[in-house]
């Protein structure tokens, strides 16, 4: 039987490669708008996040929105979005990604409390859905379909 890695390289899927953070979190690079950047892994997040501080780190345009953020601990946040952006994952793109932004010093203050380093934001379903993504918890990789050109 061939590999999971053999066979999803045929179908034009990228391996990334994912960190087991001390929090029992799945992270990895990726980059924003051409500025790289460190993220979670959330299948239970509908939206990329990334936190206000890194707003003009990764040379975002936010607008106001009326959609309120909820996490675990945290209900009822105010958000900005920003659309539009790029965003590449390994050999991946994508070019037309709608961020939420809010304020994620909850989720870096449970990470630092814990041992792990704080991350610029999360990545959803979202961008798991548009990638076509295939999670391998075993060896800690995320598979995405590279699109072609």
């Amino acid at each position: 039987m061939h590999s999971l890695k053999k066979y999803l390289k045929k179908k034009g899927y990228d391996k990334i490669p994912l960190t087991l953070t001390k929090t029992n979190h799945l992270e990895f690079s990726a980059i924003i708008n051409g500025t790289p950047g460190r993220f979670i892994l959330d299948t239970g997040a509908s939206n990329t996040c990334i936190g206000f501080d890194k707003i003009d780190y990764f040379n975002l345009k936010s607008k106001e929105s009326k959609i309120k953020a909820a996490g675990a601990g945290a209900t009822d946040m105010e958000t900005l979005t920003s659309k539009k952006n790029t965003i590449d994952i390994g050999k991946w793109r994508h070019k037309k990604l709608k961020i939420v932004l809010f304020d994620l010093v909850h989720v870096n203050t449970a990470l630092i409390s814990h041992d792990a380093e704080p991350v610029d934001g999360i990545i959803g379903a979202d961008v798991l859905n548009e990638g076509k993504a295939i999670i391998d918890y075993k060896k800690k990789a995320l598979y995405l379909k590279v699109k072609k050109l």
